[in-house]
């Protein structure tokens, strides 16, 4: 055994493990006082870096999602502002149908229409006031907002809610006022208005969408109902939100009084006096839906129709023959209806009504039109009373026709459609809405109907982004915890596993001190050999 003094090799190795031991015990001290298992870079460079990474999305998840309450927090007020407009709508709807009754006097419908006003105002304010600090919510100006959910850039959902303000709600809309005439120069077939059409370019075009077209060998009444019926059953068109409605009503301008067929004393020939009925989308060089004949006897006999008597023979022929139109009497005067809107043509002839016979019909007793006779130097003539027509669009739509001019289009302010150049509906406001008449006020209630769909439709689409918002939520809240504890498992201590290591090293410690007491005294043993 070699004894050197000036060098304690033992001593020198016994110090340093106890260093290492020292600093091994101090960082385990250390990781127990503060949690973390990584207290530098030098500790664990790579799980440092993918630790911080780790912190940075749980942290941008944390506010994601508080973005996301915010955001439902915003719609929430928007959906609450809506579902006010939508009662109030709803209001309207039912005071517009009480309008529509006739029993009610013009008093009762001027007051339902201040009652309704009221109503359109406050849904203005509504949608005028509706915020979120500061943000307007229902006025058309919240649009192409993001709300950034996510914990990386462009994870946004983008948001949109149009105006409902009264200015901006309502239904676009094109009035086909309809045509009505008549005429003792022949029969419908030799008609040469536009409401009896040949060409095969006449057309109407709904969004470009040909709704009905004429043409072929015969001669075609023009009819509002066939146009609505095409468009409310053309899948395009309804999914679009276009609608349509037709309504014919006919009301004579001259009261009916009686109409007499007679025969002179000297005929050998029984007057005729043929009434043909032509109802809808109908050829006039065809057979006719039904004929109404009234016969005087040769011989100066004669036949007296009442209003009455041709009421009853109407309304009997016309459900004999399974045709849609009733008639009435109406201050001594004849109404004629359509079932859905079909166009009412009228032929007339009298036959063999010789020089000098009385008999004559005036033409002014079926339409609402100037007095047309047919007698026996006119014994052709026809009347004409097409249907009226809306369109109604929750947008914007362009409407086109050519060569039928007598649907007598118009837009909301009363301008004329003329054929042509595809033209754009305007808006009939809630503003407009005049419900003090029945005609006013069945157009209120499908203006307000289609206000009511727009309103439904927005608050649904407001719904579903909440909807997705609250999914994202509760799915980031997941993803934020699963980060979280990935970001814990790197970077903090296992206190049980930690505390093993410390008690490990605080041993260690204690018998590298032992032992570095008894290196210290290997050199004294020098000190024997000089005894």
């Amino acid at each position: 055994m070699a004894l050197r003094i000036n060098f304690n090799y033992q001593a020198a190795a016994s110090h340093t493990a106890l260093v290492n031991t020292e600093r091994s015990m101090n960082k385990s001290l250390l990781r127990l006082s503060t949690g973390y298992r990584i207290l530098s870079a030098a500790d664990d460079a790579a799980g440092l870096f993918i630790a911080d990474q780790l912190a940075l999305v749980g942290s941008a998840l944390e506010q994601g999602n508080r973005n996301i309450q915010t955001g439902i927090s915003a719609l929430q007020i928007a959906e609450g502002g809506i579902s006010q407009i939508y009662d109030k709508l709803k209001t309207m709807y039912t005071k517009a149908q009480s309008a529509a009754n006739d029993i009610n006097d013009p008093n009762a419908r001027s007051a339902l229409q201040a009652d309704i006003r009221n109503l359109i105002d406050a849904i203005q304010k509504v949608a005028t006031d509706t915020e979120y600090n500061g943000i307007k919510l229902l006025d058309g100006t919240f649009k192409n907002k993001v709300i950034h959910y996510g914990a990386r850039s462009e994870q946004t959902i983008s948001v949109n809610i149009s105006s409902v303000k009264a200015t901006d709600l309502g239904a676009y809309v094109v009035f086909g006022k309809g045509f009505k005439t008549a005429s003792n120069a022949g029969g419908l077939s030799t008609a040469t208005d536009t409401f009896v059409v040949t060409a095969n370019t006449e057309f109407v075009k709904i969004q470009g969408i040909e709704v009905i077209s004429y043409g072929g060998s015969g001669k075609e009444l023009i009819d509002a109902a066939t146009v609505a019926n095409n468009i409310n059953n053309n899948t395009t068109l309804r999914d679009l939100g276009i609608t349509a409605s037709a309504k014919n009503i006919s009301k004579a301008r001259d009261t009916f009084g009686t109409i007499t067929v007679e025969s002179t004393s000297g005929s050998v020939s029984d007057v005729n006096l043929y009434i043909k009925f032509y109802v809808g989308n109908k050829d006039v060089e065809g057979t006719p839906d039904f004929t109404l004949t009234y016969t005087a006897a040769a011989g100066g006999n004669s036949v007296t129709i009442t209003l009455d008597q041709i009421v009853t023979d109407i309304n009997t022929e016309a459900s004999a023959n399974g045709v849609g139109i009733t008639a009435r009497a109406e201050d001594g005067k004849l109404v004629l209806e359509t079932e859905n809107g079909e166009t009412i043509g009228i032929n007339v002839f009298l036959e063999n009504a010789g020089a000098n016979n009385a008999t004559e019909v005036d033409l002014s007793k079926f339409v609402d039109y100037n007095s047309t006779v047919v007698d026996q130097s006119n014994p052709r003539g026809y009347a004409v009373k097409v249907g009226e027509l809306t369109i109604l669009g929750e947008n914007s739509y362009t409407i086109e026709h050519n060569g039928v001019d007598d649907f007598n289009f118009q837009d909301v302010s009363g301008n004329t459609i003329a054929a042509g150049s595809a033209v754009s509906a305007s808006l009939f406001n809630l503003y407009s809405i005049d419900v003090t008449d029945n005609q006013g006020a069945e157009l209120a209630m499908k203006v307000i109907d289609v206000a009511i769909k727009k309103v439904d439709s927005l608050r649904a689409d407001v719904g579903s982004v909440m909807l997705n918002l609250q999914a994202i939520q509760d799915y980031q809240k997941v993803a934020q915890d699963n980060t979280n504890e990935a970001e814990n498992v790197i970077r903090n201590v296992d206190f049980a596993k930690e505390m093993i290591e410390f008690t490990k090293q605080q041993v260690r410690l204690q018998s590298s001190m032992a032992m570095l007491a008894q290196a210290n005294a290997i050199p004294q043993m020098v000190l024997q050999l000089l005894r």
